[in-house]
């Protein structure tokens, strides 16, 4: 019988902690509800949130967590502004034009410490180095992802405004076909997503050669967690997102030593269909790449400090037109390591 007792209570505590409840002392207590907009879909460029769901990891820390998807629609910035998420994952040149605009976000959590972004191009165009741009159409991402491209055309001393000394640039849309389509020499693409949309509509490795932005010094934050400034002031707010970023954080950890399994976990949560099992495992494989390490979404001062100073030195068209103060802490993060 107390067998029979002690397997009933156990399905009893189960059910509560599926609902959302928290056992302590007995006591029935609703976990902290906490909802994160993603900057785009469902796909592995996410999944350490997604595992940490799957596995508990929330749920242990006390969290009761909503993922909204993003996509081109979207926009976090104003999402968090309109009260519709508590953090949002954000790049760095979005997050801190937006706080110069009037939403005062704040980086409490850098999970990416590299950028995945590089220009891609086609050797049959007759690029072979960055000398070789001159004469030629390169593929850009604009809405602020232009200014590592044109901070290091700066850097090179090479005209953005067409002719045989300088490069014609292609506000690209998001996708590569005028790379397919011989439109442009070179095209913008993510490490882990558009260079392999390349490689799957035909071309080969062989056919390509890339320049990532990182290797080049200019580039700019990528992935990181924000939330409004005014949140940081309630207490119990700074440490519920110290219980999240380190759930998050655990769930990271997980992707990155079981990349197949968080695939697997993305797609379970991909709401659309759209995403294959072959791009996710891909995907998952070159986002752990880009994770810190041994301080996993710990913020370097350094690598706010690049992207602020790439950011200005756009004189042109500048994405900020001052350096920002009080756009990221360590609080949050240094609370979870605590915990």
């Amino acid at each position: 019988m107390s067998k029979l007792l002690t397997k009933a209570r156990a399905g009893a505590l189960g059910a509560a902690a599926g609902a959302g409840l928290l056992l302590a002392a007995g006591t029935a207590v609703a976990a902290d509800a906490v909802t994160i907009q993603l900057k785009w879909v469902t796909q592995a460029q996410f999944a350490g949130y997604y595992v940490a769901q799957d596995k508990g990891f929330y749920e242990e820390a006390g969290l009761d967590v909503t993922i909204k998807p993003g996509g081109p629609d979207i926009a976090p910035p104003q999402v968090i502004a309109g009260g519709g998420a508590d953090v949002i994952i954000d790049w760095m040149p979005s997050a801190l034009a937006s706080r110069e605009k009037g939403v005062p976000l704040v980086n409490i959590a850098q999970v990416f410490d590299k950028s995945g972004m590089m220009l891609t191009c086609r050797k049959d165009s007759g690029i072979t180095s960055p000398e070789d741009f001159p004469g030629h159409t390169l593929g850009v991402w604009f809405f602020g992802n232009e200014y590592p491209f044109l901070s290091w055309m700066a850097k090179l001393g090479i005209p953005t405004e067409g002719g045989d000394k300088g490069v014609t640039v292609l506000k690209q849309g998001f996708n590569v076909d005028p790379i397919l389509q011989k439109q442009a020499a070179c095209v913008s693409t993510m490490t882990y997503n558009e260079y392999w949309q390349i490689i799957d509509a035909g071309l080969t490795e062989e056919d390509l050669i890339v320049y990532k932005y990182e290797d080049q010094g200019v580039a700019t934050l990528e992935d990181g967690l924000y939330v409004l400034e005014d949140s940081l002031k309630d207490p119990a707010f700074v440490d519920k997102m110290a219980r999240f970023v380190k759930a998050s954080m655990k769930g990271w950890d997980y992707a990155r030593e079981n990349p197949g399994e968080a695939a697997d976990i993305v797609l379970e949560n991909d709401a659309t269909g759209a995403q294959t099992e072959k791009h996710q495992k891909r995907m998952m494989g070159e986002i752990a790449k880009l994770l810190g390490n041994e301080k996993l979404g710990y913020l370097d001062p350094a690598a706010y400090e690049r992207t602020v100073d790439t950011l200005l030195a756009n004189a042109s068209t500048p994405v900020i037109t001052k350096k920002p103060e009080g756009a990221w802490t360590h609080e949050v993060w240094d609370k979870a390591q605590g915990m």
